[in-house]
């Protein structure tokens, strides 16, 4: 985390936030869908804060494993503060009975002339290193599970291989290597291998569904045909459909409702990257990219919120922090994905592949590990995810109802400071005091009655004064908090050290795509409790 926090005293107002495995531990599989949440057997709220770990690349092999044991791995995952992995899968490990039984991880490795892999593994995981490689995928989901961590399945392609391409004919149904039945065959048949492993909380049906082929009717056909053949098979999982145009439409779904023998088990999922709408994030002032996006969110997709949860299960960047409309899309997605307390998946875990496009060892700068599956690879990163990692809201009537100020580019959120009770500054979420946005554009100290002054900013009492404590979202995008009495020429900003200040607003119209708001970029997040 860049910047230093100030320590907080007893007498400030402390939000609780369960550690993610404390909420697993305590929860109560199967679990199902009321309304737009995901809850446990007890009713109780259950949040999916997943990473993605691949398994479908050409070894059919859970990446990372001869670099480090899989118990390690999944306690990293733990402790960086997941409580969920997606974990993919080639169709071809359910369908094709001599790949998933007659292979070990040694002879697939060998197969490819993986020779070093062979060793690490040998050393890493030497239990696993003559296993079948359904029985290696087995022994990956068991691991999990040890650790609390739940999982998602999620069928990825069909052909063991890097994902996705238009024309790869993984994309739709009724594609080269995409045959419905052999799909609601293998489909079937990792739902029936993995009832009863409570763990084993969803099953994703198909990843990022493309290509020439995709329409609306087809998809219709065989999705609730796969739907209806995972609830038959284990009644126990969610059911997760994804969208076209690599998962990021379900526009349809809006006036056609997906029809189902079974209910409280409906998942949606979307995917969204910068480079889902590279020219938009490119070309445009951020603050209208942003409000485009989030737009095309809601309309293709996000809409479900008012009925059904909504997944995001792959998003993600350049964790090197290179990447312009990366910096700019993360900011603005998570946001959204704090403001609307949804599930998701960070894409990804690895650091590194065993093989990737005829690439050994090649390295994943999107991962959340380095190359050497030890270390973080950005961890001013991990603090972006915190606040989005803990359930925010959920189905039932709460006591307290409040708001945190979240920061998206430092993961932070406004404080009263300790050390002059008249200023603000930025901390963890998790020690914010609640604050409270009326209607009229005031912000407060929900318990202290204090107003947030939007010239000084300073904390007084003089919450009545006509407009001394305006603040009004303003923008595209918005997600800049400007200072009402001045014209909205100011805006809340954060410095280099990040300090709490104010400074002319960044980005309004008629500014080029070559300004840069996202220090401005607040959201102001409702959170029950």
């Amino acid at each position: 985390m860049n910047g230093t926090k100030e320590p907080r005293g007893m007498f400030c107002f402390m939000i609780i936030f369960f550690s993610l495995s404390s909420i697993t531990t305590n929860m109560a599989y199967p679990l199902s869908t009321k309304s737009r949440w995901i809850i446990d057997e007890k009713g109780q709220r259950v949040k999916l804060a997943c990473v993605n770990w691949p398994s479908h690349l050409q070894p059919v092999v859970a990446e990372g494993l001869s670099k480090q044991g899989v118990d390690e791995v999944a306690k990293k995952i733990l402790e960086m503060g997941f409580n969920c992995v997606r974990l993919t899968w080639p169709l071809d490990l359910a369908t094709n009975e001599t790949l998933a039984n007659n292979v070990t991880v040694r002879q697939s490795f060998q197969s490819l002339g993986l020779n070093d892999d062979i060793s690490g593994f040998q050393k890493k995981n030497p239990s696993m290193i003559d296993l079948p490689l359904i029985e290696a995928y087995k022994k990956v989901v068991a691991s999990l599970g040890n650790k609390n961590v739940m999982v998602i399945l999620d069928n990825h392609v069909t052909k063991p291989g890097w994902c996705c391409g238009y024309n790869d004919g993984n994309g739709f149904f009724g594609d080269t290597f995409f045959d419905p039945a052999t799909w609601i065959s293998g489909l079937t048949k990792i739902a029936t291998t993995f009832k009863g492993i409570s763990n084993v909380v969803g099953m994703s049906l198909r990843n990022e569904l493309r290509g020439p082929k995709q329409n609306v009717d087809d998809w219709f056909k065989y999705m609730q045909q796969g739907a209806e053949a995972v609830h038959e098979a284990n009644s126990n999982v969610l059911v997760i459909l994804s969208g076209l145009s690599y998962d990021a439409d379900l526009s349809f779904v809006r006036s056609r409702p997906v029809n189902l023998t079974f209910t409280e088990k409906l998942v949606y999922e979307l995917h969204r990257y910068s480079i889902t709408n590279t020219h938009t994030w490119s070309s445009k002032n951020p603050n209208e990219a942003c409000g485009e996006i989030l737009k095309s969110i809601e309309n293709g997709g996000g809409f479900n919120l008012r009925d059904f949860p909504v997944f995001l299960s792959e998003f993600g960047i350049d964790l090197r922090g290179k990447n312009v409309n990366d910096n700019r899309y993360i900011g603005c997605i998570l946001g959204w994905a704090a403001e609307n307390d949804v599930d998701w998946s960070i894409w990804t875990l690895q650091g590194s592949y065993y093989l990737r496009e005829g690439v050994v060892g090649m390295s994943e700068y999107y991962g959340v590990l380095d190359s050497d599956w030890v270390s973080v690879r950005n961890q001013s990163f991990m603090q972006r995810l915190s606040l989005i990692q803990s359930p925010l809201q959920g189905p039932d009537p709460q006591h307290k109802v409040y708001n945190l100020v979240f920061h998206p580019l430092t993961g932070l959120c406004m404080l009263q400071s300790i050390s002059d009770p008249t200023k603000v500054t930025l901390g963890l979420c998790n020690e914010s005091q609640p604050w409270s946005y009326t209607p009229d554009n005031t912000l407060t100290l929900k318990d202290k009655y204090l107003c947030l002054e939007n010239t000084g900013l300073k904390l007084s009492e003089t919450c009545s004064s006509p407009n001394l404590s305006k603040w009004q979202t303003i923008s595209a995008s918005k997600m800049l908090l400007a200072a009402k009495s001045t014209n909205n020429t100011l805006c809340l900003d954060v410095d280099e050290a990040n300090n709490l200040m104010v400074s002319k607003c960044k980005c309004m119209k008629g500014e080029d795509s070559s300004c840069d708001p996202i220090s401005q970029w607040f959201k102001i997040v409702k959170v029950s409790k």
